[in-house]
């Protein structure tokens, strides 16, 4: 946990000792009363705060904020529905990336089944966001739906950004992106489907790759969110 972040809602309020990131400060930091540590709040500024009082049952800390963070490059991800374990390493991997935006959805191959997990539907996902951009020494975490389809996440995409989706099979060009805003589409673990493809380029995708090693999906986006931010 290079990051200890907070909900704006806990600010004031004390942070009880079984709270996880008690623990960590605690423990894993040795932070004693009047430290300080790093902080950050969610999807706002980084900061200190300072540990001002250690009770038996909590901690009490005050916090001084920094200024905005800079804004990350606009980065859609559109995966097809994968396993919830598969899903679990995406939301960590690709919020420490910087993606700002994942939409996983059903798509021709994809086992509909997946969306009823307990990762949605308790909404365990920000979670593993939340570790993610602690991760990443930032406070940012993606917006996050599994409910859509390949259909209608592509209606609701930026008109302005470069629309890449990755495909193993018919890709005729390695990925690279020449826009400050991306769309990456990844197929689900059994792949683009031809109707999803169809679809796809009718929406202006151009088909790319990564080379000629076929890789896990988690494996595809990190790789890809290493290539778009990196180049």
């Amino acid at each position: 946990m290079n990051l200890v972040l907070f909900e704006t809602a806990e600010l004031a309020a004390t942070l009880p000792r079984t709270d996880p990131r008690a623990q960590h400060i605690l423990n894993v930091l040795g932070r004693a009363e009047s430290d300080t540590f790093d902080v950050g709040l969610v999807n706002g500024p980084l900061g200190k705060a300072t540990l001002a009082a250690i009770t038996p049952d909590a901690l009490i800390l005050t916090f001084v904020w920094s200024a905005p963070l800079a804004a990350l490059p606009a980065t859609t991800l559109i995966i097809g529905l994968p396993r919830p374990q598969t899903a679990r390493n995406i939301l960590r991997d690709a919020t420490t990336l910087g993606a700002t935006c994942i939409h996983f959805v059903a798509t021709e191959r994809a086992d509909p089944n997946y969306a009823a997990s307990t990762l949605w539907t308790t909404g365990e996902w920000r979670r593993h966001c939340l570790t993610g951009a602690a991760q990443a020494f930032d406070t940012r975490i993606p917006k996050v739906t599994w409910t859509r389809t390949l259909a209608s996440a592509i209606t609701a995409l930026p008109i302005s950004a470069s629309r890449l989706a990755l495909d193993n099979y018919e890709a005729t060009a390695a990925l690279r992106v020449e826009t400050k805003e991306a769309v990456l589409a990844f197929g689900p673990e059994r792949g683009w489907g031809p109707t999803d493809r169809e679809a796809l380029r009718a929406a202006g995708f151009t088909l790319v790759h990564l080379g000629r090693r076929v890789l896990r999906v988690e494996t595809a986006v990190v790789a890809a969110l290493a290539i778009v931010h990196l180049g």
